[in-house]
Parts: structure tokens; C-alpha cells; sequence
């Protein structure tokens, strides 16, 4: 092979090439047609040549995967910005005490220096107070959480192991437990205001079954009792028995006996119709062994109905670019096949014309319900009333809907047409144009003869995982390479879409103008008032430059749903459409984008994070989800039929789609309130504990002396708090994760990040200030001139340290008991322990032993009997936890009762029904009422019809010459050398 190629230079655009291949002297165009994409899958064929364009970074499904960036949840992004506020707070205060210090020794200390004597080398009180800053600085560093990025860690940690360990997110079948692949997001679960999901795969399993069908104005596929009440399928309904036919696909299931004893009685519109379905196809057939079959469809749907054909009799064995070979109730038949009047997106129909073995020439043709009854003969109309009644009742279960009609040609009209074909087909100009006038002319006054009803499975409990996020208030926008029919069916199927919103907008503008308008049109539907000069948003564009918009939430006038294509997309992202793009499409209920490339999808889901203040989460199962998985906040992979990419490149993962609304609901949820209450509450006893020290300086002329023992410093954030509240971080729930799922409302307030943000913070420090004041204060004055029962003094320093350090360890004690929801042993054990770990080292190390052993580091001898031993201590104790916990207590029962929040509702309805035994949940098949529509998924492109005629696909000969029993597997009709 000497040869040169010439193309385009690598890009990402999917469905475009151009290039030249030069061999042998001869110039050959290379377009798309002739391409092999990363990833594609090569069917019906032994073996081929092949040329490698583009390599690793370079090929296209590469140039359309994004950038992996480093994620941090919106909480380590608050946090830093706190420590930043915090290390401010503690040079203030540092600073306040050394001006006090450089006060105090100027007015005082100077005139004390025989009983206080500055150190060597201060000479002035200035200096002094330069000194204690920095000594100040020393003591109050307990301020700034540095622990608290260890213990945030540990916490996310145990969070994901409950994660990995659910057993309601595992999936026997093939045998995946959830995983949780990074360790840094499990709080941002419970934030998510935004899903893009992809359809294939994720939503659906791709699996497409016969349903139901209506044949010359009988509906089949019900169950009915012998009353004649229409009965639910399940598991164990009496299936159809096929063992007649030896042809029958096993997996095949159908419920409709009468269906079954019609074809046996030779009824000929039920035999016309599976015919019909058996030889109007572009599917392949492949036959490994004799009588196993498997068909090679362009699309699931069609090969769904190529086998209900197969199962009901009417087998299609064989195919070569001139017939077609099929099995009728045992008989082989071959047609020919003289033309395919193939699918487009325009047509919505495909037809093909054959002659039976009869002579008789016959054009089948199936496409949308809206397409075909413009073509029916007037013959047809009372049974295109019962056909529609039964199109209503099978698009009203969701299921994708088809019509199918035939025409009986004339020799002589057909062999004139067949001319003016061939004519059109090698037309250089205007070829598309000729060719659909000759197929509007043929396919007219066709013959009705029924309709077919697919069922495209969903994974299970997909709708109920959707109609449950929608109570959640999460916003669920669908990207998907499919077509626009396809993917509003599905929309629909899921209960995405249904019946009951206002409109369902369709944006297919083909140019920047109309995408414009058309968005424009929609948004002033939903909300007129926001074209106004007044409207906040359309100041906020005013006065702000457009890369610092955050678009707030805008509330529609009803519900409504947003369909966009792909080739609309690409002009409504560009710089001047997206924020009417973004204020359209956030006011939807549901997005719908189709037919987009996968860096289409990285591009949406990075325009929502640019002009929402929300969390995004991106969830899919195959190669061309990755870049939208690497993009969202968030990223969730589903291991399925499309391989491991994005499960490899996501946060999370699990086998099936509905496990996101545990994910999110359950884990999610508790990890970010756990989360919140961990910080509120870390920020809280380190505020307590260190500001005592400052109001202390205020009573030690700024003297940098410290309130508490050095070894109860040391000890008290890695020992005596350390437990308690990883404890509650790692077990707390406000309800269990029955009510969580029952009731979604309660995950609101993480969407709107109620439970941890700036205000909350600066609560939480002025609670930690307050406290601080209580705990100086109260020993203070308890121990002010106080007598010992015995007579002695006991208002000393160290008597003074050991009240203060007892009063703050109990309160913080009492505060995580207050801020705890769910009691385990585990709770009771840590925060017991610490107060008895505490108390037993407090009289150990003060004991007079151990202070024989270490003299010069355990000073406080005796202290703890001789204070701890006195009533008055005890009553001050009680005291300080009262004056601290009561307006804590306070504050929440008065909030509660006089303005409770959303969640405090849903809380209060639950403790209301844990009094009485829930109800058992009603196991209902969701349904919906629906308008009739055409939902058949030909293809995601122009059909296969030229490729078939043209034979390029297939073996040059063909067995097939004869009628009568056949098997191309046999002996007999074996080529040598294939």
C-alpha cells in the first residue's frame, strides 16, 4: 500500500470529515461515511483494511473529552475563607491585648518593677507590648482550627465507607456495590440543585420490546381475568407458548393469547401485518448455527419489531441487495426486492417495495402516526378512528408508537416509476429533491392496517427516582446523541414530561436569529415580566460586567418543559445567546437537549456552574459522558453496557440509575449535615475555650498569663473533644433513611446552603463569645473571696484554672448533646469517656504522687480534692452550663414554634406519624394521560436502505434461488473459502 492521505487537521466535530486519499495516481474523497470513530464497534464483518487518521490525543471522541480539574465542595471553599477571617480575629485580639499590655505597664507596671520586674532587655512599655503580642499570638493559636482539617477528612472517610457499604445500592446482577471513588465531595451530595443525566443507558437499559399492537381495529397485548377486567403483568402472568415455532426467540415474551390464535387461524390482515414487519427493515440477519438467529438493527426499535414478527411466524432468515428471504408459518418464501424508500428525519417513514413469490407487487411502508394518515386511502377512515382510540391507550402508557400500511401496486404504473427512479437516483443535481416527489407520489392512498406499541425499558424505578428528585426541588436536564423523537419519548416514559405542564418548548432554530427568538418567545410565555426595565435581573445586566453575573433563581407561571437540538444549541452557546439560554432553560421544570456532542454536554454543564450559584451533578454510563462527568461539580458513573470510561472518571458510581436518589437523599444528605453541624460545633468550643483566655488578660495585666492548666490546653482538642464530635460526625441523622426518601422536601435547605454558611459562622462566634464570658465570669466571681467549709481560702489561681477548665469541658459536653439527633452507644460511650478520661486525669496528675514523680511539670498538687470537694464549686458549675445552654435552648423552641422552617414542618410531620405505624406505600404503575404522538426511533441518521441495494454490505452471491424449506447454514448451500 503506497498511498497519501490529505486531510483536515484533528477536531472535535463528530459527525464532519474531509479529506483526500491518492493511490495508484487516482484522487478518492474521504468523508465521514468512511470514517471509524474511537470506540465503534464493526459488525458483519470478517475483516477489512484500515488507515489510522488520528491517534491518542488526536482523535475525536479524545478532543471532545474535557479537562480533569481538581473539585472541592463549596464548604472547603467557605472554610478557607473563615480561617482567613480568623487568623484577623486573632491578630485583633493579640493586638488589643498588647496595646492593653503597653498601657498597663506604662501607668503600672513600671512603678511595680521590684515585685515586677520587666525582663531582661525591655527597656520601655512599648516594648513590652510588642512582646506580648507575639506572646499573645502563642496562646490564642488554639483559635485557629488547625485540627479541623484532620478531623474534616476523617469525617468524609467514614462517610464514604457508608457509601461502598449500602446494600440497598447494590446490584446483584452483576454483582456492583456502589463506590465511592474519591473522598472530598460527600457533603456536596446533599447540595445538588442541577442533574444532567444522559439517556442511553442511563435512563434506559436500550432495551426494546413488543408490547402491544392494533390490528385491523383490535387491540392486542392486554390481559383480561375471566370476568373481563383488564389485568397488570407481572412475573407471574402466563406467558405465550411459541414452542411451535422452532424459529421463536426465547427471550421473546408476550401476555395476548388471542394474538397468537389469530395467526393460527390465518387470519390475513394479522398475517399482512407481521409480514409487513418482517420485510419493511434495513435490519442484517447473522446465522452462526442453523436456526439461531440474530438480527443486526441500525436501531433497537427495529429489531424489536423484526422479532415479534419472528415469534408470531413470520421469520426473516436471510437478506441479499436483491431479496429478501422469510419464513412464513413454516414455509419459505423469498421476495424480491426491488426498491427501499429509505427513513429521514423529514419523512419520518420508510417504505419498501417487493415482489412476493406469487408475482404480486406490494409497497409496505410504517413511519409516525402524523406522517401516515395524511397518506391513507378515504376507505380507511373508520378504522384510523379505532387504530387512533388505541393510539392514545398505548401513548398514554408511555409506550413508542408506530403505524403500518400497505399499497398494492400496478405492473405497468411501477415499471414507468421504477424508470423515473433510476433517473432521479443518477441525478448530479437537485437529487434529493427528485427522489422525495417520486416517494410522496408512490406512497399515497396506502391501506391501513394497524399500529405497534414498543416498550423502551427503563431501568428499574426510574420514574419513581425522578418524580422523588422533583419533590426534592432538583432540576433534571436530559443531554443525549439521540433524536429529538427518541428523546422526548423517553422524556415522557420517565415522567420528565407529561401532559399536565403548560408547554413543552422546542428550539430547533437553524440560525443565531431564530435560536434567539424562539428562546425569547419561551421566556416571554413563562415570565412576560422579565423583559421589563424593572426586572431585577435586567438591572443586575446593567450595572454588572457579564463574567460576574449570577443569575438568581427566576419562577415561571406554570410548569414547562424545554426540548433543544443539537445543531440550536451550538448557536445558543455562543457568547451573545447563553444567558438567554441559561435564564430560558433554568425556568423549566425539565431540559431536553438531543442529538448533542459530548463536548456540547461538558459546555451546558459548565454554563450552569458559570451563572448559577448551584451544585451540578452529571451522571452517565459510556465514553462520551465523560467530559460533562469531569465538568459538573460532581460526577457519577454507571457501570453498564457501555464499558468502564466513565465510571473511571467519576466520584461516584453504581450499576443502576435509581440508586442516585439514595445517594443523594440518604448519604448526601446526612453526609452535609453532619458536615455542618461538625464545623458549627468545632468553631463553637474552640471560640469557648480560647476568648476565656483573653477576658483573663483584662484581670493579669495583659501579662500573656494562660487561665487553664498547660497539660489541660494540651489536651483538650486531641483528648476531651476529640470523640465526642466525630462521633456525632460520623453517626448523626435527623431521620433515618425510610423518612429521608419519603419525604425529599427535607433536602431543600442544603440547596440553599442553610445549614453552614457566613452568617452561620458568625452565630456560632458569637455564641462561642457569649459561652466565654460565662465561663470567666462565673468561677470569677464564685471564687472571688470565697472560704473554703473548713475556713481556709480557696480563691487562688489554681482552684480558679481547675473551675474554669471543669465548667467549659461540661458545657461544650451538654452542646454536642443538644446538637445530637441520633443516640448510639457509640455517642454515649465517647462523650461519657471523655468526662471520665478527663476527671481521672485531673486527680491523678494533681494527686500528690504524681507530683513527687514530676515536681517542676505538675504544679496544681492537690487542687482538684480540695476544689471539687466544695458545694458552692458545684452550684457555680450548674450555674455556668444553665446561663450557657438556656438561650441555646431557648432560641430553638422559640424558632420552631414561631418560624419554622420548611424542614422543622417535615420533621414535625414525621415525629407525628412515628407515633402510629406508617400505612404500607400503594405499589402503583405510574401512569399518564396523554395527547397520541409518533415515538419511533428509525435511526440517529439517514437510513441504511442505499447500502443494502447497493450489495457493498453483503457476500456478492447468494444461495438463494428457490422456494421451500431452506437453512443457509446447511450443507448443501456452504461456499467454499467462506
Amino acid at each position: 500500500f503506497t498511498g497519501e492521505i490529505r486531510c483536515e487537521a484533528p477536531n472535535n466535530k463528530l459527525d464532519k470529515f474531509t479529506g483526500t486519499l491518492t493511490l495508484r495516481g487516482e484522487k478518492y474523497a474521504l468523508d465521514n461515511e468512511k470514517m471509524l470513530l474511537r470506540g465503534c464497534t464493526i459488525r458483519n464483518t470478517e475483516w477489512c483494511f484500515g488507515l489510522v487518521i488520528y491517534a491518542g490525543p488526536d482523535t475525536k471522541l479524545m478532543q471532545n473529552s474535557g479537562k480533569t480539574t481538581f473539585k472541592r465542595t463549596s464548604i472547603d471553599r467557605l472554610m478557607n475563607v473563615l480561617v482567613l477571617v480568623i487568623f484577623a480575629f486573632l491578630a485583633l485580639m493579640c493586638l488589643i491585648l498588647a496595646i492593653g499590655n503597653g498601657i498597663w505597664e506604662h501607668d503600672k507596671g513600671y512603678y511595680f518593677q521590684v515585685y515586677l520586674p520587666w525582663a531582661e532587655g525591655v527597656n520601655s512599655a512599648s516594648y513590652s507590648g510588642f512582646l506580648m503580642f507575639w506572646s499573645y499570638v502563642i496562646i490564642l493559636n488554639t483559635v485557629v482550627p488547625i485540627s479541623l482539617y484532620v478531623s474534616v477528612e476523617i469525617i468524609r472517610l467514614g462517610n464514604s465507607f457508608y457509601i461502598d457499604w449500602d446494600r440497598k445500592m447494590y446490584y446483584p446482577l452483576n454483582d456492583t456495590p456502589a463506590q465511592a471513588r474519591t473522598t472530598t465531595l460527600n457533603e456536596e451530595l446533599g447540595q445538588i440543585k442541577y442533574i444532567f443525566s444522559d439517556k442511553t443507558g442511563t435512563l434506559t437499559q436500550n432495551i426494546m420490546c413488543f408490547n402491544k399492537c392494533s390490528i385491523n381495529g383490535k387491540s392486542y397485548g392486554d390481559v383480561y381475568d375471566m370476568s373481563g377486567q383488564r389485568i397488570e403483568v407481572n412475573e407471574n402472568t402466563e406467558k405465550v407458548d411459541f414452542s411451535y415455532n422452532p424459529l421463536a426467540d426465547p427471550k421473546f415474551a408476550f401476555y395476548d393469547h388471542s394474538l397468537v390464535e389469530s395467526v393460527k387461524l390465518n387470519d390475513v390482515p394479522t398475517h399482512r401485518f407481521f409480514r409487513l414487519l418482517s420485510l419493511c427493515h434495513t435490519v442484517m440477519p447473522e446465522e452462526k448455527k442453523e436456526g439461531n438467529l440474530v438480527y443486526q438493527a441500525q436501531s433497537p426499535d427495529e429489531g424489536a419489531l423484526v422479532t415479534a414478527a419472528r415469534n408470531f411466524g413470520f421469520v426473516f432468515r436471510a437478506r441479499t441487495p436483491e431479496t429478501i428471504t422469510v419464513v412464513e408459518m413454516g414455509e419459505t418464501k423469498i421476495y424480491k426486492l426491488l426498491a427501499i424508500l429509505d427513513f429521514n428525519n423529514v419523512r419520518k417513514r420508510m417504505s419498501v417495495i417487493v415482489r412476493s413469490p406469487e408475482g404480486d407487487l406490494t409497497l409496505y411502508c410504517k413511519g409516525a402516526d402524523t406522517i401516515l394518515y395524511e397518506l391513507l386511502h378515504p376507505s380507511c377512515n373508520f378504522l384510523k378512528g379505532q387504530t387512533t382510540e388505541h393510539l392514545n391507550e398505548f401513548a398514554g402508557e408511555g409506550l413508542r408508537t408506530l403505524v403500518v400500511a400497505y399499497k398494492s401496486l400496478e405492473e405497468d404504473y411501477f415499471q414507468d416509476w421504477i424508470r423515473r427512479h433510476h433517473e432521479a437516483s443518477t441525478a448530479l443535481e437537485g437529487r434529493e429533491d427528485k427522489l422525495s416527489e417520486l416517494y410522496e407520489e408512490i406512497e399515497k392512498d396506502l391501506m391501513l392496517l394497524g399500529a405497534t406499541a414498543i416498550e423502551d425499558k427503563l431501568q428499574d424505578g426510574v420514574p419513581q427516582t425522578i418524580e422523588t428528585l422533583a419533590k426534592a426541588n432538583i432540576k433534571i436536564w436530559v443531554l443525549t446523541g439521540d433524536k429529538q423523537e427518541t428523546a422526548m419519548n423517553i422524556g415522557y416514559s420517565c415522567n420528565l414530561l407529561n401532559d399536565d405542564m403548560e408547554d413543552v418548548f422546542i428550539i430547533e432554530g437553524s440560525t443565531s436569529d431564530d435560536v434567539l427568538n424562539e428562546l425569547r418567545n419561551a421566556r416571554k410565555k413563562m415570565k412576560p415580566d422579565s423583559f421589563l426595565d424593572s426586572d431585577e435581573i435586567n438591572i443586575q445586566f446593567e450595572k454588572s460586567s457579564k463574567n460576574q453575573i449570577i443569575i438568581p433563581d427566576e419562577q415561571a407561571n406554570g410548569v414547562y418543559g424545554l426540548v433543544i437540538t443539537g445543531h440550536s444549541l451550538a448557536y445558543a452557546l455562543e457568547g451573545n445567546l447563553e444567558l438567554e439560554l441559561v435564564r430560558t432553560a433554568c425556568m423549566c421544570k425539565v431540559v431536553i437537549c438531543c442529538r448533542v456532542t459530548p463536548l456540547q454536554k461538558a459546555q451546558v454543564v459548565e454554563l450552569v456552574k458559570k451563572y448559577k450559584k448551584a451544585v451540578t451533578l452529571a451522571i452517565g454510563d459510556g465514553a462520551n459522558d465523560v467530559s460533562m462527568i469531569k465538568t459538573a461539580h460532581i460526577g457519577v458513573g454507571i457501570s453498564g453496557q457501555e464499558g468502564m470510561q466513565a465510571v473511571l472518571s467519576s466520584d461516584f458510581s453504581f450499576a443502576q440509575f435509581r440508586y442516585l436518589q439514595r445517594l443523594l437523599l440518604v448519604h448526601g444528605r446526612w453526609s452535609y449535615i453532619r458536615m455542618c453541624k461538625f464545623l458549627k460545633y468545632f468553631f463553637y468550643k474552640n471560640f469557648a475555650f480560647t476568648l476565656v483566655h483573653f477576658w483573663y488578660g483584662f484581670f493579669s495585666g495583659f501579662s500573656a498569663q494562660t487561665v487553664y492548666d498547660e497539660w489541660f490546653i494540651t489536651l483538650y482538642n486531641l483528648v476531651y473533644t476529640s470523640l465526642p464530635v466525630l462521633g456525632m460526625s460520623l453517626f448523626d441523622q435527623d431521620v433515618d433513611d425510610r423518612w429521608s426518601m419519603l419525604f425529599p422536601q427535607l433536602y431543600v435547605p442544603g440547596q440553599q446552603n442553610l445549614y453552614f454558611n457566613k452568617m452561620v459562622f458568625v452565630k456560632c462566634m458569637l455564641q462561642g463569645i457569649y459561652s466565654s464570658l460565662i465561663l470567666f465570669f462565673i468561677p470569677y466571681g464564685a471564687m472571688y473571696n470565697t472560704m473554703r467549709s473548713d475556713g481556709k481560702a480557696i480563691a487562688d489561681y489554681q482552684s480558679f484554672a481547675l473551675m474554669a477548665q471543669t465548667c467549659l469541658l461540661i458545657v461544650v459536653s451538654v452542646q454536642i448533646g443538644l446538637d445530637t439527633s441520633y443516640w448510639t452507644v457509640v455517642n454515649q460511650f465517647f462523650i461519657w469517656g471523655s468526662l471520665s478520661v478527663y476527671f481521672a486525669i485531673t486527680f491523678t496528675t494533681y494527686s500528690d504522687g504524681t507530683y513527687l514523680i514530676f515536681t517542676a511539670s505538675l504544679p496544681f498538687i492537690g487542687t482538684a480534692r480540695n476544689t471539687l470537694s466544695q458545694p458552692n464549686v458545684w452550684l457555680a458549675i450548674f450555674l455556668s452550663i444553665i446561663l450557657c445552654v438556656l438561650p441555646v435552648v431557648g432560641y430553638r423552641f422559640l424558632k420552631a414554634q414561631l418560624k419554622p422552617t420548611p424542614s422543622d414542618k417535615v420533621l414535625l410531620k414525621i415525629k407525628e406519624a412515628k407515633k402510629r405505624p406508617p400505612p404500607p406505600s400503594p405499589k402503583r404503575r405510574l401512569r399518564r394521560t396523554s395527547t397520541r404522538r409518533s415515538g419511533y426511533a428509525f435511526s440517529h441518521q439517514h437510513g441504511f436502505g442505499a447500502l443494502i441495494m447497493s450489495g457493498r454490505n453483503m457476500r456478492p452471491k447468494s444461495p438463494f434461488a428457490t422456494t421451500g424449506t431452506f437453512s443457509p447454514n446447511s450443507d448443501k448451500y456452504k461456499h467454499k473459502g467462506l
